[in-house]
């Protein structure tokens, strides 16, 4: 018996060993093609990134008087800890995160409050009419960013411990809406309309991913409907922007100026762009090419078939972390899956919708692409967490 226990040992030592006697960098991170695969499209995406942020971003360097790689060096140190972050979390069991659901989702409620309270501005500065940044030292960080991931992970856990539950309004959702409505507030007061509603619409598609009926969000959104209205209402440049949107060729000189130039930019690149460097609307043009309209950019500069390559690389990525996410091992590593690939596609689909005048127009970062450290040190975290769902999945169908 021992002689058998001891042959049955070495077969599976041999088995599990890579071929060809080294073990490459993905097997070292014990992930499975998956992982491997959704590794690959963020690095893919993330280079892609540091491309077009110089692109974008050089000009406007230079008329401020800093160098002409100032973006995209930040943006390069920012990815370099995102990474770092992305390893560590592949390396973790992701059914540890669940504990620390709370934990988490509190410390970023407290950045939050931070960030809005009186008496803070040394630490979160006014810039642009909003205070939405912490700024300690060289380090600055984005609460609202975290709160996205945060949130996710939160509304997994829950939804898990309330699965039976979910289909009851009062006693399933409800309970959620609580947290959700403490975070979106703290997010809107900074004010940030727009990462406060996409913040929500995250959520809730983890809880209606996890059984909860679309009968009930359907009425939440009629109720909260006129409430959103009047917020738009109620404050100018929000109210001109959905006029923007409805008749992007009134006032182009004016409240429909910014969505104009982004159609003029993807407009004029064609089929195969002006070429790497050569975009014109850059020179003062485009408002923020290398943040909110950095979809505009790729257009121009790339063409069509530049933008339909970048569609692509991302429908890539929702098919394999969703793919992800149907063969997780249990119901907290499904949810957090569909989750952190929604954080990802929807925010995509949400930045090309704007620029593309789908959408009014909003503050929404391409991911990954964009210019942004939190943004993109959240989405580097998210694919880091999908890819030890992943590495679950692959070990329970060995």
């Amino acid at each position: 018996m021992r002689a058998e226990r001891e042959a049955r040992v070495a077969s599976q030592e041999v088995l599990a060993r890579p071929r060809g006697g080294r073990a490459s960098s993905f097997s070292r991170l014990g992930v499975g093609w998956e992982g491997s695969a959704l590794l690959v499209l963020a690095l893919v995406l993330f280079s892609l990134g540091l491309v077009m942020v110089y692109s974008a971003s050089a000009v406007l360097a230079q008329t401020r008087g800093l160098p002409d790689y100032h973006f995209v060096v930040r943006q390069a140190l920012g990815g370099l800890a995102g990474i770092a972050t992305l390893i560590v979390l592949a390396r973790l069991d992701y059914a540890w995160l669940r504990g620390l659901a709370w934990p988490f989702l509190g410390a970023v409620m407290l950045l939050l409050l931070v960030v809005v309270l009186p008496g803070t501005e040394a630490i979160a500065p006014e810039v642009n009419g909003g205070r939405r940044w912490l700024v300690v030292g060289p380090v600055n960080l984005q609460p609202s960013e975290l709160a996205k991931v945060a949130l996710i992970l939160w509304t997994a856990a829950l939804a898990v411990k309330k699965q039976e539950l979910l289909p009851s309004l009062s006693q399933g959702l409800l309970p959620f809406l609580v947290i959700w409505g403490f975070v979106v507030l703290l997010i809107f007061l900074e004010p940030n309309l727009s990462a406060a509603l996409l913040v929500l619409l995250l959520a809730a598609l983890v809880v209606f991913a996890g059984g909860a009926r679309i009968g009930h969000f359907l009425l939440l959104g009629v109720v909260g409907l006129p409430l959103l209205w009047s917020q738009v209402e109620s404050v100018a440049y929000r109210l001109r922007r959905v006029l923007a949107f409805v008749d992007p060729s009134h006032d182009a000189a004016g409240t429909s100026y910014q969505i104009n130039q982004s159609l003029i930019s993807l407009g004029s690149g064609g089929v195969f762009g002006r070429g790497f460097g050569q975009g014109q609307q850059k020179f003062g043009f485009l408002p923020e090419p290398h943040t909110d309209f950095l979809f505009a950019m790729i257009g121009e500069e790339w063409g069509f078939a530049g933008a339909a390559a970048l569609v692509l690389l991302y429908g890539a990525f929702a098919l394999v972390g969703y793919r992800i996410a149907r063969h997780a091992p249990d119901r907290f590593g499904f949810l957090l899956a569909v989750g952190l690939t929604n954080l990802i596609v929807v925010q995509a689909l949400l930045h090309m919708a704007v620029n593309m005048a789908l959408l009014p127009t909003t503050g929404v970062t391409l991911p990954f692409l964009s210019y942004g450290r939190s943004s993109l040190l959240a989405c580097l975290a998210s694919v880091g967490v999908l890819m030890s769902v992943a590495h679950a999945a692959d070990r329970s169908r060995a």
